[in-house]
C-alpha cells in the first residue's frame, strides 16, 4: 500500500482534527498534547515548533526525539488494520498516535492511555 500522500500531510492539518476529536468528548486539548509528547518524546515548547514549522507527518515522527519505549504496548485495532501487524514503521507510529486519542475520546484514564 503506497502511504505516501498520508506521510506528506502537515502535522499542523491534523492535529487540530486530533483535538477536536477528543473535545467531542470531553476531553481537553493539553490532554492530546500530553499523549503526543509521551509518544514522540517533544515538550510543548517543540512540538508547537514543528506544528508551527508546518512539518509533514514523516518529518514529525523523523524529529521526534525518541519514540516511548512503552509505544510497543499500544495495541488493537485501528482503521480496520491491527497495530501491532503494520510492517511499515511510520505508518506504526502515526497509527499508535491514533489509537492513543481515540483511547482519550473513548473516556480512558489518562494513567492506562500513557500504558504506566
Amino acid at each position: 500500500m503506497d502511504n505516501t500522500r498520508v506521510y506528506r500531510m502537515t502535522f499542523a492539518s491534523v492535529y487540530p482534527l486530533l483535538v477536536k476529536k477528543a473535545e467531542k468528548k470531553g476531553r481537553t486539548k493539553e490532554e492530546v498534547d500530553t499523549v503526543i509528547c509521551w509518544l514522540t518524546g517533544y515538550n510543548q515548547q517543540s512540538l508547537q515548533q514543528q506544528l508551527d514549522d508546518k512539518v509533514d507527518y514523516k518529518t514529525f515522527f523523523d524529529n521526534a526525539p525518541q519514540l516511548h519505549p512503552n509505544a510497543v504496548k499500544i495495541t488493537g485495532v485501528i482503521c480496520g488494520h491491527r497495530i501491532e501487524e503494520i510492517e511499515d514503521p511510520l505508518m506504526q507510529k502515526i497509527r499508535y498516535l491514533d489509537k492513543l486519542v481515540d483511547e482519550l475520546a473513548k473516556g480512558r484514564a489518562i494513567e492506562k492511555i500513557l500504558r504506566k
